[in-house]
């Protein structure tokens, strides 16, 4: 098993920095690290991501997460342990990150449930920091990406923590 080729985000000079930056604004809002974490797992497994799978699971573990939330992200609605903010925010994630599965793919009850809960530079946020985790997903995926221990390196706080 190997990537088609180097990530496209590590050899097109600027694309790494233009997606770090992209990132490192939508977590300015305010929005719990951890909030991000759990939607980047979710739109990783929904996209099929195994790099992204296998990262932020390893940040939510090295965040201190349990290992149930982890485990059961991608059963949010039926497990137990999740805050309502949090679930709109995966519903957000889920929404984004599925635009071509329904006719009306960010539904009215969808946003308000997310407005309910984050202002609306919180909102934008989210919606940037869900962007940004679809389009590493399609460049790891497309390009075939392989994870490995190597992602630990990635995740800040890792190597302390190790």
């Amino acid at each position: 098993m190997g990537a088609r080729i180097q990530n496209p985000a590590m050899s097109v000079p600027g694309a790494l920095g233009a997606l770090q930056k992209l990132a490192a604004a939508a977590g300015q809002a305010g929005i719990p690290e951890t909030t991000h974490y759990l939607m980047h797992l979710r739109a990783s497994q929904i996209n099929g991501c195994g790099v992204c799978v296998d990262m932020h699971s390893r940040e939510l573990k090295y965040a201190g997460e349990p290992d149930e939330r982890i485990f059961t992200v991608a059963a949010w609605r039926e497990a137990p342990y999740f805050t309502d903010a949090e679930r709109a925010a995966l519903a957000l994630t889920e929404a984004e990150s599925r635009l071509a599965d329904h006719s009306d793919p960010v539904p009215d009850e969808i946003w308000e449930e997310a407005a309910r809960h984050y202002s609306e530079s919180q909102l934008a946020a989210l919606v940037l920091s869900i962007a940004t985790i679809n389009a590493w997903n399609r460049l790891n995926v497309t390009t075939r990406q392989v994870s490995g221990d190597w992602v630990e390196h990635l995740i800040p706080g890792a190597r302390q923590a190790a």
